[in-house]
């Protein structure tokens, strides 16, 4: 029975887009003991998750976490998150271990001087990150499904709309993902309002963090007199909850967020609101990601993982971001 460790400490979106390679080993390898390594607060992402044997949560210490690791005896590790902690961790194991390419060059060459080298597929795509992932596996015969992404909500994570969310009635309501890990990742509030306007269901419900709800009131306060309802859902749930929520919503959109990430795990089709990032390999992983960005730019992406302001002073990245006037593919009624 071959024992494997998956690595991936963080964060939301990188360790839902690690989800097919968990399936695809514990499926095609024969009689797979799996284990998943990851940071404390994202542990509960795993904890129903059918194809994982065993938890290591790392909270502050590397060495008492490979102290651990090193009692489990693993046959192979999968290092899905290639930076210093998980490299020691490799080291210090002395096991056989695989991992991907981060295209770090290609990146630097995108974000700096706005110079596409990314890898494409044959029909011109470009290869998603959760196919770099697949390929980490592929010297141990695991190939990619095709199932898309996975993520599993415990009983104790799940909502009941009716009773959780009461101001919400019977009609369906559209997620807007409204969070971002930097404020270059997300819309000003101009642009917030224009687009809730636009969006096709009277009822809108917006997912975030807690540094995200004064966002969601300022949001809220503007539809006041209007025929939309706004509820504000920011900073009260944990992530399983909140992607419960998104998983009963009719349409999903939201900035470059982990939340925007895991609605690909439950819907077909995820609307995604992209500034100074880039969708290029990154888009939500489901069968219609539909990318919304500025495309009439030469300065963009300038960033890999956002920032705290526009190096260019304008932000018209997302100050000027076309918003659709109609969203055709809307799937879930």
């Amino acid at each position: 029975m071959p024992k494997v460790l998956v690595i991936r400490f963080s964060a939301i979106g990188d360790i839902v887009w690690a989800s097919p390679v968990v399936r695809c080993l514990k499926q095609q390898l024969p009689d797979c003991e799996l284990h998943m390594c990851t940071k404390s607060n994202y542990a509960e992402m795993w904890e129903a998750n059918p194809y994982v044997d065993k938890i290591h949560p790392f909270h502050d210490s590397l060495g008492k976490l490979i102290d651990e690791l090193r009692q489990e005896n693993f046959d192979y590790i999968i290092d899905l998150h290639k930076n210093l902690r998980s490299t020691r961790i490799r080291w210090a194991l002395r096991k056989k271990s695989f991992t991907y390419d981060k295209l770090t060059w290609q990146r630097f060459l995108l974000t700096r001087f706005q110079i596409d080298r990314f890898p494409r597929k044959p029909d011109g795509e470009p290869l998603h990150i959760v196919e770099r992932y697949m390929k980490a596996v592929e010297p141990l015969g695991i190939h990619n499904d095709g199932k898309g992404l996975d993520y599993f909500i415990a009983p104790e994570y799940q909502v009941d709309l009716q009773q959780d969310v009461p101001e919400l009635n019977h009609m369906p309501f559209c997620a807007y993902v409204i969070g971002g890990s930097e404020p270059t990742k997300k819309l000003p509030l101009h642009k917030m309002v224009e687009l809730c306007r636009k969006l096709p269901y009277r009822q809108i419900v917006l997912i975030g963090g807690k540094e995200d709800a004064s966002a969601a009131e300022q949001l809220l306060d503007k539809f006041l007199q209007s025929d939309k309802k706004i509820i504000n859902l920011c900073g009260k749930m944990n992530i399983s909850r909140s992607a419960s929520v998104v998983a009963q919503a009719a349409m999903v959109i939201g900035h470059d967020t982990g939340l925007t990430h895991i609605a690909a795990a439950f819907h077909p089709t995820v609307y995604s609101i992209w500034g100074t990032t880039t969708p290029i390999g990154f888009k939500p992983y489901c069968a219609n990601s539909v990318v919304l960005e500025n495309n009439n730019l030469n300065c963009r992406p300038c960033s890999k993982s956002g920032a705290k302001s526009c190096p260019q002073k304008h932000f018209k990245c997302m100050n000027e971001l076309p918003i659709p006037t109609e969203f055709p593919i809307i799937h879930r009624q």
